[in-house]
C-alpha cells in the first residue's frame, strides 16, 4: 500500500503513515475536523521512488490546487520524542511537479544532520527510521497557532496555554515573531485579547480537553481558524517535556513533593528493583522509631515518580509550625527551592489547617528510643572522640560479615534468595553496629554547626567552612586517595593504562590477562561501590572496574608534583588548621568564652565529622549481596523462561519478583520497564518540587540577578578556581585533564575519583551536604551546586571562573 486516505488511518498503521498521519486519522476517528487529504506511506519511501502516478491520481482526486505537504516520519510524534521542527514541511504547493519535489524533499529531510543528531541523543535506531508524506488541502487561515493540553514550561496539567497569530502560523511555530500567549486555568475563559474572542478561546480550550481524553495524555496541538470562523485541527502529539505527575492518592488535593534522590547523587531513575530495596530499606529505619509501616513499601509520605523518590510535605506545609521551619530547612537543598516552597505558601490551597503532621505518641516513642543513646554517645564522643571513632570504624567490617549468606542459599530456589535479600536490609539497621556509630557522626556533624552559630558575627560561614577541609577518617576521601597510590606505582603500565581503552582494561582484568597493579585489593575493599551507587539494579566496580581504569588514566596525566591528590589534599589539612587557629584568634578578642568552646567544638567536628559516609560506605555491603542474590534469582528465572536474562529482575518490584519466582511471566512487563527506564535516564532536568498536577514548582519561581552575567547556585566549598570546563553527563570513562573545571548534573561517590584531578565543581543539583559537595570541601577543590542547566549553558573548553563562597561561575570565554 503506497497511498492510504487519512480518514482510513488510525494509531495501529503508525509504522507505515508514521507518527504524524497516525495522530490526524485519530483525530477523525474522533470526529475533529481535519482537512481532507491522503498518506504516501513509508513502503513507497523504503522503494526509493517516488510513484508519480499514483501521487498525481490522489492529487487530482483531492481536487488539485495548492496542498500542504508534511513529513510523517515513524519516528516522529512519539511519546518520548516530538521530532518538532525536525523534518521539513512545505505550505502552498500548487501543480504535479511541485508536488512531486516536495515529497522528494520529505524524504531527503529524513537524513538531515540535525534529524541524525536527533534521533542519536534520543537512543532511537537509524534502521527504524522511515518516511512517509502527508498531502492535505490548504486551509485559508484567518489565525492559527499552538494549544498544549498542559503547561508545558511548568507541568501543571489543569491550566492550556494557546499561542496565537494572524495567518497561517508559520511565525508561531518557528518562533519568528511576536504572538498572543493566553494560559487558561480549568475553567473556560471569560476575556480574551489579540486575535482571538472570548468564544474561539472557549473552543479551543475544549477541543484540548477533548482531545486530550481521547489520546489520553497531553497534547501539542496546531490549529487554525479559516476566514469563516471554522476550527481546523493539523496536529495533534504528545507533549514529550513534560516530567510524569505523582501517582494519584485518596490524601486531601493538592499535594506538594520534595524530590530527594539527589541527596545522594541520585539524578537518574532508580530501576524498579533499586526503588523496592530502597523502599524496604525506609521501611526498616522507620521501624527504628516504632513506626510499623509495610516492610515492602515503607513508609506512604515516599512516593516513586518516574523512578525517582519523593516525600509528601504536604501535611508540614498546611501545619502552622512545619511552615515556618521548612523554608530554611530547605536552603540545603538550594535557594531555588526554598523560595519556591516560601511562594506555595501564599496558595489559599495550602493554608495552615487544624492538627498535626504527626502523632505526639509516634513522636515520644521516637524520642524514648533514640534520645537516651544519642545522648550518651555524643557526650563520650565529645570527651573521647578518638576511642568513640575507633568503635563507630568497626561498622564497615562487622555490615561485611554480616551479609555473608549461608552455605545452603548457594542451591536455594529464587524465593529464598528475595527474601535473603530484601532481610538484609532490615537486618542491617537494626543492628548495634549502627547504632554505634550514629552518635559519633552526628556529634562530629552537630559540633560544626553549633560553632558556626557561635562565630555568628565574628565569622562568616565560608570561614567555617575552611576550617572542614582535608577532613580526616572519610571513608571516601580514603578510597579515592587509595586509588591515586595505585596510579603512582602503576607507571611501568603507563603506556598501557592511558592508551587502553577502558572497557578493554576492565576486560583483561576479569580475565587475568592484566599485569598486577593492585586493583584487585582494592576492589575487595571498595568493590561493593560505584556510581549510582544506592541503587540495587546499577552495577558495582567488582563487576565492572571500567570507571576506575578511566580515573587511573586521569591521574597518570597528572605531572605537577604539586597536584598530586595526596599533597592536595595534606595542604587542605594545613590549610583548616590554619584557618581554625586564626579564626579562633580573632573571635577572642571580642567574645572569648563563644571563640574557646566554638574552637572546642570545631576541633571535635575534625575528628568525628568526617564519619558522615561511615553508615551509607557500610550499608552499602547488604546492598551488594543483596544484588547478587537478585541476580542468582534472576538466573534461575531466565533459565525457567520466565524473564530473558538475568538482570530482567532489576526491572520488577520485589513483589512482582515474587509472583515472578511462583511462575508468572513477567517479560512483557519487563521490556516495558526497560524503555521506559532508558527513556528517564536520558532526562536531564527533574523537579525538585513537584504539586500533585505535575507544577514544577522551581519553575514558577523568579530567578535573581546574577552578578556580571555569572550563573548562581548554592555556595557548597569555599575558594575561587578558573580553568576551562569539562562536562560530563556520565563518570564511566569520563576524563578530566588536571587543572580542569568537572562540570556535571550530579555527583555521588562513585564521581569523586574524578575530583582528584579537577580543579573545581559544577553541579546542577545537590546539597551543601550531600556526598560530592563534602568530599570536594575535603579536597579544597571550590564547588557550586545547584546552578539551573549548567551543563548545556556550559560547553566543554570554555575557560570559567568558580567562586565556592559566592555560589557563582562566570564564563570567561
Amino acid at each position: 500500500m503506497r497511498i492510504v486516505d487519512l480518514a482510513r488511518v488510525d494509531a495501529r498503521m503508525a509504522h507505515l503513515v508514521g507518527g504524524k498521519a497516525a495522530g490526524l486519522g485519530e483525530l477523525l476517528s474522533a470526529g475533529e475536523t481535519v482537512p481532507a487529504g491522503f498518506c504516501l506511506t513509508t513502503r513507497a519511501h523504503r522503494e526509493g521512488a517516488v510513484p508519480t502516478g499514483e501521487l498525481l491520481a490522489a492529487y487530482r482526486d483531492l481536487g488539485g490546487g495548492p496542498v500542504a505537504v508534511r513529513s510523517s516520519a515513524t519516528t516522529e510524534d512519539l511519546p518520548d520524542a516530538s521530532f518538532a521542527g525536525q523534518q521539513d514541511t512545505f505550505l502552498d504547493v500548487t501543480g504535479p511537479d511541485a508536488l512531486v519535489d516536495a515529497v522528494t524533499a520529505c524524504w531527503a529531510s529524513l537524513h538531515t544532520p540535525r534529524a541524525v543528531a536527533y534521533r542519536r541523543a534520543n537512543g532511537i535506531d537509524e534502521d527504524s527510521a522511515a518516511m512517509a508524506v502527508i498531502v492535505q488541502r490548504m486551509v485559508d487561515a484567518r489565525t492559527a497557532g499552538v494549544l498544549f493540553t498542559a503547561n508545558p514550561v511548568t507541568g501543571c496539567r489543569t491550566e492550556t496555554v494557546i499561542d496565537a497569530a494572524p495567518g497561517p502560523g508559520t511565525t508561531v511555530v518557528d518562533g519568528s515573531a511576536d504572538v498572543d500567549h493566553h494560559v487558561l486555568g480549568p475553567d473556560p475563559p471569560r476575556t480574551a485579547a489579540g486575535c482571538l474572542d472570548t468564544a474561539q478561546l472557549a473552543r479551543l480550550h475544549a477541543t484540548g480537553r477533548r482531545v486530550q481524553q481521547h489520546f489520553g495524555a497531553p497534547q501539542d496541538i496546531e490549529w487554525v481558524f479559516d476566514h469563516d470562523g471554522r476550527l481546523w485541527l493539523l496536529q495533534s502529539r504528545p507533549i514529550t517535556t513534560l516530567f510524569p505527575p505523582p501517582p494519584p492518592t485518596d490524601l486531601p488535593q493538592p499535594r506538594v513533593y520534595l524530590e530527594f534522590g539527589h541527596l545522594e547523587g541520585m539524578l537518574r531513575p532508580f530501576t524498579p528493583m533499586g526503588m523496592s530495596l530502597f523502599r524496604a530499606a525506609a521501611a526498616a529505619v522507620a521501624d527504628l522509631g516504632g513506626i510499623r509501616t509495610d516492610p515492602v513499601d515503607g513508609p506512604p509520605q515516599i512516593v516513586d515518580t518516574a523512578g525517582r523518590p519523593y516525600l509528601d510535605l504536604t501535611d508540614f506545609v498546611r501545619h502552622r509550625t512545619g511552615r515556618a521551619l521548612l523554608p530554611e530547612t530547605l536552603r540545603l537543598y538550594g535557594p531555588r527551592a526554598a523560595t519556591a516552597l516560601t511562594r506555595l505558601m501564599d496558595d489559599p490551597r495550602f493554608a495552615p489547617q487544624r492538627g498535626r503532621p504527626y502523632r505526639l505518641g509516634t513522636l515520644l516513642r521516637i524520642a524514648l528510643s533514640f534520645a537516651p543513646a544519642l545522648t550518651v554517645g555524643a557526650v563520650r564522643a565529645l570527651a573521647r572522640p578518638t576511642q568513640a571513632r575507633r568503635r563507630a570504624l568497626r561498622l564497615p567490617e562487622e555490615a561485611r560479615e554480616h551479609v555473608i549468606p549461608p552455605a545452603a542459599l548457594d542451591s536455594a530456589a529464587a524465593t529464598q534468595r528475595l527474601r535473603f535479600a530484601q532481610r538484609l536490609q532490615s537486618s542491617f539497621f537494626h543492628s548495634r553496629g549502627l547504632r554505634r556509630a550514629v552518635a559519633p557522626l552526628a556529634t562530629g556533624m552537630l559540633a560544626s554547626r553549633i560553632a558556626a552559630l557561635l562565630l555568628s558575627g565574628a565569622a562568616d560561614s565560608g570561614e567555617v567552612d575552611a576550617v572542614l577541609r582535608g577532613m580526616p577518617h572519610n571513608v571516601t576521601t580514603e578510597m579515592d586517595l587509595r586509588l591515586w597510590q595505585l596510579a603512582a606505582h602503576a607507571h611501568e603500565h603507563r603506556g598501557l593504562l592511558l592508551h587502553t581503552p577502558p572497557a578493554q582494561l576492565a576486560e583483561r582484568h576479569r580475565n587475568g590477562t592484566l599485569p598486577d597493579i593492585g586493583l584487585t585489593a582494592f576492589l575487595d575493599a571498595y568493590g561493593h561501590r560505584g556510581a549510582a551507587e544506592v541503587d540495587v539494579g546499577v552495577p558495582r566496580w567488582a563487576e565492572d572496574p571500567a570507571p576506575l581504569f578511566a580515573a587511573l588514566a586521569n591521574y597518570l596525566r597528572l605531572t605537577d608534583p604539586e597536584q598530586a591528590p595526596d599533597r592536595r589534599f595534606a595542604e587542605a589539612a594545613r590549610q583548616a588548621e590554619a584557618a581554625l587557629t586564626r579564626l579562633t584568634r580573632r573571635a577572642r578578642t571580642t567574645r572569648p568564652v563563644r571563640a574557646r568552646l566554638a574552637h572546642f567544638l570545631l576541633r571535635r567536628a575534625r575528628a568525628l565529622a568526617g564519619l558522615r559516609e561511615l553508615a551509607k560506605f557500610s550499608w552499602l555491603h547488604p546492598l551488594a549481596e543483596s544484588r547478587r542474590q537478585l541476580l542468582a534469582a534472576g538466573q534461575e528465572l531466565a533459565a525457567r523462561g520466565l524473564l530473558d536474562r538475568a538482570d530482567d529482575i532489576m526491572f520488577l518490584h520485589l513483589r512482582e519478583a515474587y509472583a515472578a519466582a511462583a511462575g508468572e511471566d513477567l517479560r512483557d512487563l519487563v521490556a516495558r520497564r526497560r524503555a521506559t527506564h532508558e527513556r528517564e535516564a536520558r532526562r536531564r532536568r527533574v523537579p525538585g518540587l513537584l504539586l500533585s498536577d505535575g507544577t514544577d514548582l522551581e519553575a514558577l519561581a523568579p530567578s535573581g540577578p546574577a552578578p556580571d552575567g555569572a550563573l548562581v547556585g548554592t555556595a557548597a566549598a569555599p575558594g575561587v578556581a578558573s580553568g576551562p570546563a569539562r562536562v560530563v553527563l556520565d563518570p564511566a570513562g569520563a576524563r578530566i585533564e588536571p587543572g580542569e573545571i568537572l562540570v556535571a548534573p550530579t555527583t555521588d561517590p562513585g564521581w569523586t575519583p574524578l575530583f582528584l584531578t579537577a580543579a573545581a565543581l559544577v553541579t546542577e543539583t545537590g546539597s551543601p551536604i550531600a556526598h560530592g559537595p563534602t568530599v570536594a570541601r575535603e579536597y579544597g577543590i571550590p564547588a557550586v551546586i545547584c546552578v539551573p542547566d549548567a551543563t548545556r549553558t556550559v560547553a566543554t573548553g570554555q575557560r570559567i571562573t568558580v567562586d565556592g563562597a559566592a555560589g557563582t561561575v562566570r564564563i570567561d570565554d
